[in-house]
């Protein structure tokens, strides 16, 4: 029996089809996987199923009768519920509050509140959690916040639970966990969406997968029949294959001769990334490649410091560094241009001579200001070398397009003489021409001998510019290719293998 069904919707934005005719089905009963790289459009689905969003196109049945919601209330009153990855609970109230809140159980016109907790404790049980429930939220860690959120829809939930990426901050216990509660809700006939970017856990739970690419529907496929390395072609929208398009212009770098400048053993950040090793060479630009989740801006957030390695060891210069925050990476030579420019990377008031100027002054120091005329000299030459399109310096940054603003990251980090450049995603969310300029960029900087680390979601551009390629999955390093072996297919490969 089928529970919901969405057919044709649409979502529009300014420019943007955020979902294009797309179609989605959940039976009694099953797990089903929504699955899709950065804007597929798996979010803007999810908020339309339950409310958030009002589509633009399409309709949507529910138990076999039209449903129109008005609001993420009105879909939790008929039995849809939604868990987020973020924890969207109150800490300053108790596990039991939470657990209730908005629908206390009463008696005689008052909060029962010993019905609550005896309720919650039971209610977590299911999680094999024993906790005091009448303990503020916040007093617990992420994991068993995310446990409770997640206990809180299933409690609520009478038919559809969407669960969206609920597992991002539990270990592989607290999965087994979540898994064994998804098992049981499934035999009481419940439908379950399950959006996460683990493959293995896909495979370990769901029975039927949904792929969206670029607010379309790639297919609805049964995860029994559904090789790894065709979900992998779907969700890239490439097929997996062994010959592939051209590589880089002339030989690759022998680099495997130099010095390493970066070399990280068995680095780990607790919730984010499992033991991983990883060199740079001098001279070298490598490659982190993988599915969204996978682990890639994680290995750039713990090489910069933004988020502190739990253990490991991470030497840069010869000498192992512990970096607890970025202005000590910065001093040392490192620099990162974040994934998400529009929240990490820009300061949108500031001008674009002021944003290119941030990372040099925060090297020497506040107490050193950097002059005006500096910051001048800093911006004429990086706007010139990289092509920025501005009648001047002083336009604030946030009215650029998103390829100009890539580029003043770009040459904010250029300006520090870096010794390793991180790029998380450089190309992502760029038009076609500073798709083409950053790339050329990228290239130029690797042939003057600097070290690069790039993550990148595009294959071709991987083979592009890479000496080697280090592979994750699962938030660890799965494989590594280096050489004439770097190709699409060889890399799709290291991605879908079990």
């Amino acid at each position: 029996m089928t529970l919901l069904s969405l057919s044709k919707v649409e979502k529009h934005y300014p420019g943007v089809k955020a979902l294009d005719g797309v179609d989605f089905q959940l039976r009694e009963g099953e797990v089903h996987a929504l699955l899709g790289e950065n804007g597929a459009g798996k979010s803007t689905l999810v908020k339309v199923m339950t409310g958030a969003l009002e589509g633009d196109g399409g309709s949507m049945t529910y138990l076999d009768k039209p449903l129109k919601l008005k609001s993420t209330a009105h879909a939790q009153t008929v039995g849809i519920s939604t868990v987020y990855q973020e924890v969207n609970l109150l800490p300053n109230l108790t596990v039991a509050q939470n657990l209730y809140l908005g629908r206390e159980p009463k008696k005689f016109g008052l909060i029962d509140w010993k019905r609550i907790n005896r309720q919650s404790k039971e209610v977590l049980k299911r999680f094999d959690l024993d906790i005091d429930v009448t303990r503020p939220l916040s007093s617990f860690s992420v994991a068993i916040q995310q446990l409770i959120a997640i206990a809180r829809g299933v409690d609520m939930s009478a038919k559809v639970l969407v669960l969206d990426e609920p597992t991002a901050s539990l270990d592989a216990d607290e999965c087994e966990q979540l898994f064994g509660v998804m098992r049981e809700l499934k035999a009481k006939g419940i439908g379950i969406v399950f959006i996460t970017h683990f493959l293995d856990q896909v495979y370990a739970v769901c029975d039927r997968i949904t792929v969206l690419r670029n607010g379309q529907l790639v297919g609805e496929f049964e995860a029994a029949t559904l090789p790894r390395s065709a979900l992998v072609g779907h969700m890239l929208g490439k097929e997996l294959q062994a010959e592939t398009k051209a590589q880089a212009d002339g030989p690759r770098q022998q680099s495997a001769l130099a010095e390493p400048l970066l070399d990280l053993k068995q680095v780990a950040v607790r919730g984010s990334l499992h033991p991983t090793d990883l060199t740079v060479r001098r001279g070298e630009a490598v490659g982190l490649a993988g599915l969204l989740g996978a682990g890639r801006s994680e290995v750039c957030r713990a090489v910069f410091g933004v988020d502190k390695k739990t253990s490991g060891t991470l030497t840069f210069k010869n000498s192992e560094q512990h970096f607890r925050q970025p202005s000590e990476a910065i001093a040392e030579g490192l620099a990162l241009c974040p994934e998400d420019r529009k929240t990490s990377g820009i300061v949108g008031p500031l001008s674009i001579r002021e944003n290119i100027a941030l990372a040099v002054q925060a090297r020497r120091g506040w107490w050193r200001p950097i002059s005006r005329a500096e910051q001048q000299a800093l911006a004429d030459k990086f706007i010139a070398e990289l092509q920025i399109a501005t009648p001047d310096a002083e336009k604030p940054i946030e009215q650029l397009s998103g390829g100009n603003q890539q580029k003043v990251i770009l040459a904010r980090w250029l300006a520090t003489n870096p010794q390793l450049l991180v790029l998380d995603e450089p190309t992502r969310g760029v038009d076609i021409g500073a798709h083409a300029e950053i790339l050329k960029l990228i290239k130029k900087l690797c042939s003057e001998g600097m070290s690069l680390l790039v993550t990148s979601s595009e294959l071709d551009e991987l083979v592009a510019f890479s000496d080697r390629v280090a592979v994750m999955r699962d938030r660890r390093k799965v494989a590594e290719i280096e050489g004439d072996d770097i190709t699409e297919g060889n890399i799709m490969q290291a991605i879908a293998e079990a």
